[in-house]
């Protein structure tokens, strides 16, 4: 016959006593969690008033999207299909020439703000918080101040596109080049070499194949928003969207945008095929 321990009420204190967790929060922590969900709640209720969020103007908007899906079918290229493939084609030179620019900018930006490049604490921190400034601003705002600076066309995105990814490059490159091995290029420095060469022939061989892969997805990422650019005027596909809109041509902007989806998508593939030689 199998005995049952029987668990008598002192066990049950003492186990509460070892693991009160295990037994539920305690009042306190259970009040804090309402109190927080009571604040968030309010503060979701407070959005909703201050953007004016209704149920009317949210089933308009619905409507309105109905109407325009409706009138996206069947997608045309209309009679200026050589513009739209022209604008196209900007846009991916544009991407290609920015992402371009930003990664050999960034290459010494990375190695200035690695820790294990510059070892002072205040040029490091400074560096990063700089990085993090440029991050800061989008494309967008760096190609509405371009387009006065230069003018319309391909130029200010591309300068946008360069400005808005050097910072990203420069800190994803920095990151790469904390994380080597460090014995490489301490093998070069005790064979007599310079820490120059140390850089060229015991660190960069590390992370190269790392940074080509990140500059690859950028350039990805940069094919999409040269797409959005050419709407403020900084040339690409976005112009002939933006002019197609005016006009409700929603047609031929419905055969642009599948246009887009397929360059990206035909990149995307691409790069992630070079990406993963490269890494492997």
């Amino acid at each position: 016959m199998k005995l049952v321990a029987q668990v008598t009420a002192a066990d049950i204190a003492a186990a509460k006593a070892a693991v009160p967790a295990a037994f539920g929060a305690p009042l306190r922590r259970r009040l804090q969690r309402l109190v927080l969900a009571g604040l968030v709640l309010v503060w979701f209720v407070v959005l909703l008033r201050w953007f004016d969020i209704t149920p009317a103007r949210l089933s308009h908007g619905i409507s309105g999207v109905w109407v325009i899906l409706r009138l996206m079918v069947p997608p045309s290229p209309g009679a200026q299909w050589q513009d739209i493939l022209q604008g196209l084609g900007e846009s991916v030179a544009m991407a290609f020439l920015g992402t371009f620019v930003a990664a050999v900018l960034a290459v010494p930006l990375g190695l200035l703000g690695a820790r294990n490049i510059v070892a002072n604490l205040m040029a490091h921190l400074s560096l990063r918080r700089f990085y993090d400034g440029l991050r800061g601003m989008d494309q967008l705002i760096w190609a509405l101040a371009f387009v006065r600076a230069v003018g319309l066309g391909p130029l200010a995105g591309v300068l946008a596109i360069a400005a808005a990814e050097i910072a990203v490059l420069a800190k994803l490159f920095a990151e790469a080049i904390e994380n080597a091995d460090p014995r490489q290029p301490e093998s070069v420095l005790a064979a007599g070499g310079t820490k120059l060469l140390a850089i060229r022939f015991g660190l960069l061989p590390q992370v190269l194949p790392v940074m080509l892969a990140q500059v690859l997805y950028a350039f990805e990422s940069n094919t999409r928003s040269a797409a959005v650019l050419g709407i403020v005027g900084a040339g690409g596909i976005g112009l002939q969207i933006a002019e197609r809109i005016k006009v409700r041509y929603w047609n031929e902007v419905a055969f642009i945008i599948l246009l887009i989806l397929v360059t990206v998508g035909v990149i995307d593939f691409l790069s992630s095929r070079i990406r993963h030689r490269l890494i492997a």
